[in-house]
């Protein structure tokens, strides 16, 4: 997960929060939840063309003209590791003070 952007990984948490998903849904979510005002097109559908090829999404047919995507065994994995190294990291940090 380290290996991808910033958007990857909301793309993915979007991604797990919704069942089978169209661009469209993982758009209108991650504008939901996240600071973006808006999501190009041009930015979400090459990004998520990377997640499939990388293994973390699966990509399906909802009708002839519509995608879905859904969070794969490898992209639960990969929320699941980070979640756990940044619980680790917060930790740490609590535990060194303001001062570190």
């Amino acid at each position: 997960m380290f290996a991808l952007t910033g958007f990857q990984r909301d793309i993915l948490y979007a991604s797990a929060e919704l069942t089978h998903p169209s661009g469209q849904d993982i758009k209108e979510h991650l504008i939901e939840i996240t600071s973006l005002s808006d999501v190009n097109h041009g930015r979400l559908y090459p990004n998520l063309d990377v997640l499939v090829e990388r293994g973390y999404l699966e990509k399906g047919d909802l009708d002839r003209r519509t995608n879905y995507y859904a969070l794969s065994e490898k992209g639960e994995a990969a929320i699941r590791e980070r979640r756990m190294w940044e619980d680790a990291h917060l930790e740490e940090t609590n535990q060194m003070g303001p001062f570190g």
